[in-house]
């Protein structure tokens, strides 16, 4: 049996990876799991295992908070010998966090296939963690799979068209798999935090580049609390200190919240405030607007279909972007597909380690 080495670290790279461990499963791949443990909060990590059905890791680095550079490194120094204990035939990897750059820079120092899932992705910001990330990773990469066209055009003006899928993105995935279970695991989740559908804004804050500038990042929160409206704020652990001598009037700071909980938030609110990736696209998939906390971003279909907006962390354009939201008619569907993506990334992925079988699905 063919054997697949999955290394994931973060919250977002669980809810990617679930639908993806399923369908290896059912084309008879086996999969060993490695968890680097960036995300080390029970809230933010755990939970999510056991939500979506996701094995408990083969491996569990514990390697927590820290600096880019101690996280990738430290990953590098377990990797290597997990890789060379296991030998699989591809190591896959999600997205643009440390722990992805981690798993595609060890597998590929000892010359194992690197597959990558979400490839092709670029904001044009060479200042974000995240971008130097997910560059390096495709072109590290034996297989690539692009959510969008977009994604595979970004890979072509790179010189990258071997082994490119276009697969669509695994979260419309995730959300296809898990919404009814959401609903029918937290009925009365609104009514436990004291708001009504349509009637919130969801907020979320997390990225470097925002906890960097806490002024800023501090002034947004004082703008959104002079709304007349509720805002629920599940705040990230990187955020509370800078939370310990405010208070607020309208902005609810709760603690993190599950996926399946963060999954209604976004599908029952009136508009969503976000520097998350993943929360602006959940967001547009449930038709419901979003005003985006960066200069840029990675899914630049949310905005060209008139869902998003940027308004990177100054306060007034982020009010103005409130007060003109829009609600298009644009399915967001025809850019990333139907929620089929794990299918194709489990078989192409098969039939790429069976030579006698040909390739299916790719770009080129």
């Amino acid at each position: 049996m063919k054997k697949i080495l999955t290394v994931i670290g973060a919250r977002p790279q669980f809810i990617k990876a679930a639908p993806v461990s399923l369908a290896l499963q059912e084309v008879g791949l086996e999969e060993v799991l490695v968890h680097t443990g960036q995300h080390y909060d029970a809230n933010m990590s755990a939970i999510f295992f056991e939500q979506l059905g996701l094995k408990p890791p083969n491996y569990h680095l514990g390697i927590g908070s820290g600096s880019h550079g101690y996280q990738t490194g430290e990953a590098l120094i377990q990797l290597e010998p997990i890789l060379e204990t296991v030998a699989p035939d591809v190591v896959l990897v999600y997205g643009d966090t440390n722990a992805t750059l981690a798993g595609a820079l060890a597998a590929a120092k000892l010359h194992i296939p690197v597959a990558h899932v979400e490839a092709g992705l670029r904001s044009f910001n060479r200042r974000m963690p995240e971008e130097i990330n997910r560059v390096m990773t495709d072109h590290l990469a034996q297989w690539l799979f692009a959510p969008t066209q977009t994604a595979v055009n970004n890979l072509a003006n790179e010189g990258i068209r071997q082994g490119v899928y276009l697969s669509g993105d695994v979260m419309m995935d995730a959300i296809a798999l898990y919404l009814e279970v959401a609903r029918a695991q937290f009925p009365t989740l609104l009514e436990s935090l004291g708001v009504k559908a349509q009637s919130y804004i969801l907020l979320t804050m997390h990225r470097a580049e925002t906890t960097a500038r806490p002024e800023q990042a501090l002034a947004v929160l004082q703008s959104l609390d002079t709304l007349n409206m509720d805002i629920v704020f599940p705040v990230h652990p990187r955020l509370r200190p800078l939370l310990k001598s405010t208070e607020f009037r309208h902005i609810h700071c709760i603690d993190p919240l599950s996926y399946f909980e963060m999954l209604l938030m976004e599908e029952s609110a009136y508009c969503v405030v976000t520097d998350s990736g993943g929360v602006q696209k959940e967001a547009a998939f449930f038709g419901v607007p979003c005003v985006t906390l960066r200069p840029e971003t990675e899914w630049v279909e949310t905005v060209e279909a008139g869902w998003n907006q940027l308004v990177d962390l100054f306060p007034d354009r982020m009010l103005a972007a409130i007060q003109s939201l829009q609600t298009p008619e644009t399915s967001m569907a025809q850019y990333y597909g139907k929620g089929t993506a794990r299918h194709l990334i489990a078989q192409s992925l098969k039939q790429a380690l069976s030579p006698s079988e040909p390739f299916a699905h790719m770009v080129n």
